[in-house]
């Protein structure tokens, strides 16, 4: 690695500021047309690619962003987001390369804050530099999926006796499976949470057929729910409902491994699918949004939250109730997910069945949690997620306090 001082290098724009002029309607063009210019004429400019790389990823080109942030990394691992002011405290966060999904996105939570974050990416050809700029906490950013198993497994030894305090363990990370979620859930009070099987293409093709039954892996019939391993964000997600519908869903699938359970119909009363995502920090709970929709496959951006003043009325008041009855009511459930899950932060993805229990879709730490919503259309979120990050900000002083 040819480390170079960030005074030799253009500021980072970052992930956090590309989205948010994204979600304000920003034209990204010449930013992009300024970005490509730099490059050509600093060309060893790593702060710039690594730019280009999350623009190329906002604008949905996921293989060429991969292959600019290859590049940056090729040149410098160690990334600094820009800081107005002398920082409280310095966090050096692990990365993994990858796209949006393969880590914390870490710097959404703390954009504008006084605490100085320095991205480190490791992994395959980036191994742990010899050089580490200074810190008092380190947080374990990397993602759980099959590409960073090993890396999560290599940092569980050499975590082990790390200088200074360490936030989100990589052996509870690796541990966020969706079978392994469900089997450290399942049984836990007030928690609702179908059993979840990772199987592979021959076994679907046998419920295709009709030469196994759901009942037979599963102990239900159909509906199921049916995923690629390590997808996110809906993409492969379906609703079977006949042998029939798994073969068609194979038809137009490439994965050899899937994630099946069975599907649950969590609407309330008046027809519609409601699903909260919630920050745990600290394991103490906050709501980061309510999406509301007419369909079972819910999320925020096709919930039609901007097209419905009664939907943003009611995420208004849950936010604003949040820890009088939903935190309440789910409180056992909630502190089950933080005592068996052991993160000192994740994300939840969770409705509540028509029995009253909490049903869980996923736990993760990849989740996106940000405050970039419109405020004029959502003049509710912003003082919400102040909420959240200022939990976050005092998890990671009150964290490091004792050892600075």
């Amino acid at each position: 690695m040819n480390a170079r001082h960030d005074t030799q290098r253009a500021p980072l724009i970052g992930r956090a500021a590309f989205a948010r002029m994204a979600m304000a309607g920003t034209d990204l063009t010449p930013l992009g047309q300024e970005l490509l210019r730099r490059a050509a004429a600093t060309p060893e400019d790593a702060n710039t690619l690594m730019d280009l790389s999350s623009l190329l990823l906002l604008n949905g080109n996921r293989s060429l962003s991969l292959q600019m942030q290859k590049q940056a990394l090729d040149m410098e691992q160690i990334y600094r987001l820009p800081l107005r002011d002398e920082p409280v405290l310095r966090v050096l966060a692990l990365m993994a390369p990858g796209d949006m999904m393969a880590n914390t996105p870490i710097d959404f939570l703390l954009e504008n804050s006084d605490v100085e974050l320095s991205l480190l990416f490791i992994g395959g050809d980036f191994p742990v530099p010899t050089q580490l700029p200074e810190h008092d906490l380190l947080f374990v950013a990397v993602g759980e999926s099959e590409a960073n198993l090993p890396l999560l497994h290599q940092l569980q030894d050499s975590l082990r006796n790390w200088p200074r305090p360490v936030l989100n363990s990589p052996e509870l990370i690796a541990c966020l499976a969706r079978d392994a979620v469900h089997a450290r859930l399942h049984d836990a009070p007030g928690i609702a949470l179908p059993r979840t099987l990772r199987t592979d293409r021959d076994t679907l093709e046998r419920l295709a057929t009709g030469a196994l039954a759901p009942t037979a892996i599963l102990g239900d019939d159909f509906p199921l729910i049916v995923r690629p391993v390590d997808s996110h964000a809906g993409i492969g997600l379906e609703r079977l409902e006949s042998p029939a519908a798994v073969a068609a869903y194979l038809a137009g699938a490439s994965a050899h491994e899937f994630f099946i359970s069975r599907f649950v119909d969590y609407r309330s009363g008046d027809g519609l699918f409601r699903k909260y995502r919630i920050a745990l920090i600290g394991g103490k709970p906050y709501l980061a949004h309510l999406a509301i929709s007419e369909h079972w496959m819910i999320h925020y951006l096709n919930a039609g939250m901007a097209d419905s003043a009664d939907k943003r009325a009611e995420e208004a008041y849950a936010m604003q109730r949040f820890e009088l009855d939903f935190a309440r009511r789910h409180r056992q459930a909630l502190d089950a997910v933080y005592q068996r899950m052991g993160l000192d932060y994740l994300g939840i993805d969770c409705a509540e069945t028509r029995d009253g229990e909490l049903l869980i879709f996923e736990a993760d730490t990849s989740m996106v949690i940000h405050d970039m919503d419109p405020a004029d259309l959502y003049p509710y979120k912003q003082p919400q997620m102040r909420k959240v990050f200022a939990a976050f900000r005092e998890l990671l002083l009150a964290t490091a306090r004792p050892h600075r």
